[in-house]
């Protein structure tokens, strides 16, 4: 825990950390309230919830590079100010709009969320040092894994016992409480040895998304891909079983699992390589399917909780390292974006295995989807000239030549 210790020691980190997973957990809750509310509030289907919540994570997922691209160039509480104002117009107007409309503000105003997971990574590059890094990095996997554990259970609850148009608005306020306290904060977005990227320009995309890049982003789409088939394949698992109503406890010890293994792998000496932890990730889920009642299942999610949180912390490490401090903000934000999309995707391609197949079949999909993930991201990372990947402690150990190629990846975070 001496490294836990010292990431909390250091000015500032404590109460960002703080402020970002209650912000984290309602951003993670807003699709769920919005389902709520369109359903409950609307009196519509639930495939009309879906158009409304598939709106809102389109237009985050395109929205991120946009808004760290801002950042790079105008700084943090330019954008946070450009964001959070019209978060405060969204949340309360949503109860008066009719759903056409909803609709496409859904789209509109995702495209402004608040980016409170892009900066976090960002604050947290800038204020540790190499040694504290990957640490820190475990401790924000932690966060995103307790903001989807608390926040959607959260909405629920208050959904049962308040109106949805209140639990809305809660939300709302939760996610400008947070963007309002981390503009207070203003972490510093580059360490105090990297040039000011105002200052400095941004280098040209050529120099920085490369081979290395694009395989930590294909990663992080792998990775969250597996997260969101997972999901759906308990759900059909446990409701083939007549056990559906079972599914909260096993998506809890899977979360629970993944809390500690983020802070087993945050507390290791050595780092171990993304494409290996995600290859992990995947062989380890791929026969989940084998369970075929609730207290085993539980028993089978352990292994997959177990090397979520380390992933995902690897994948945010890895982007940290290979971004130049003027783009960390784009950078970032593309890994939100392929994070998104991969939760994207995950359910209908889960559910297409499922349907041809059984319900095993999903949790198979998942897996095999992480390891030709890993497959590509190990290839990709091959290609990297050992210049760009020394300049940015690459992420693939195996390499004699370099120093530690390793995770040294949510969204997710994140999960997304």
């Amino acid at each position: 825990m001496i490294r836990y210790r010292q990431v909390l020691a250091v000015p500032g980190m404590a109460p960002l950390l703080g402020v970002s997973l209650l912000a984290r957990a309602a951003i993670t809750a807003d699709v769920m309230a919005l389902t709520l509310y369109v359903v409950l509030g609307l009196d519509m289907s639930y495939a009309a919830a879906g158009g409304v919540a598939a709106a809102l994570t389109a237009g985050v997922a395109l929205g991120g590079p946009l808004l760290g691209r801002v950042i790079d160039r105008r700084g943090l509480r330019t954008v946070l100010l450009a964001t959070v104002v019209p978060q405060v117009v969204f949340w309360l107007s949503v109860p008066i709009l009719p759903y056409g409309i909803l609709l496409g503000a859904a789209f509109a105003f995702g495209l402004l969320m608040v980016p409170v997971q892009q900066v976090t990574r960002q604050a947290i590059a800038a204020m540790t040092t190499a040694g504290q890094r990957r640490a820190a990095f475990a401790l924000e996997a932690v966060q995103g894994e307790l903001s989807y554990i608390v926040g959607p259970a959260v909405v629920i609850l208050c959904a049962a016992k308040l109106s949805p148009s209140a639990v809305v608005w809660g939300v709302g306020a939760v996610i400008v409480a947070g963007g309002a306290g981390i503009a207070l904060l203003n972490p510093p977005l580059c360490a105090e040895g990297e040039a000011d990227p105002g200052a400095a320009g941004r280098p040209p995309r050529r120099e920085w998304l490369g081979a290395g890049m694009i395989a930590v982003l294909t990663m992080a789409f792998g990775a969250t891909m597996l997260l969101s088939g997972v999901d759906l394949a308990i759900v059909a698992m446990l409701e083939e079983a007549g056990q559906v109503s079972w599914a909260a406890v096993v998506v809890a010890v899977f979360g629970m699992a993944s809390v500690a293994g983020g802070l087993i792998y945050g507390a290791l000496p050595r780092p171990l390589p993304t494409w290996l932890l995600l290859g992990l990730l995947g062989l380890v889920t791929t026969p989940v399917g084998l369970a075929h009642d609730w207290p085993w299942l539980c028993v089978a999610v352990v292994g997959t909780g177990l090397l979520t949180a380390p992933t995902l912390s690897a994948v945010a490490d890895a982007v940290s390292r290979l971004a130049p401090a003027g783009v960390r903000g784009e950078a970032t934000g593309l890994q939100s974006s392929a994070q998104s999309a991969g939760f994207a995707f995950g359910s209908p391609i889960v559910g297409v295995a499922i349907d041809v197949s059984v319900p095993a079949g999903g949790f198979a999909a998942a897996g095999l989807a992480a390891i030709a993930a890993a497959l590509i991201g190990r290839l990709l990372s091959h290609r990297s000239p050992d210049r760009g990947l020394r300049s940015a402690t690459p992420l693939v150990p195996g390499h004699r030549t370099l120093s530690h190629i390793g995770p040294t990846p949510s969204e997710g975070g994140e999960r997304g």
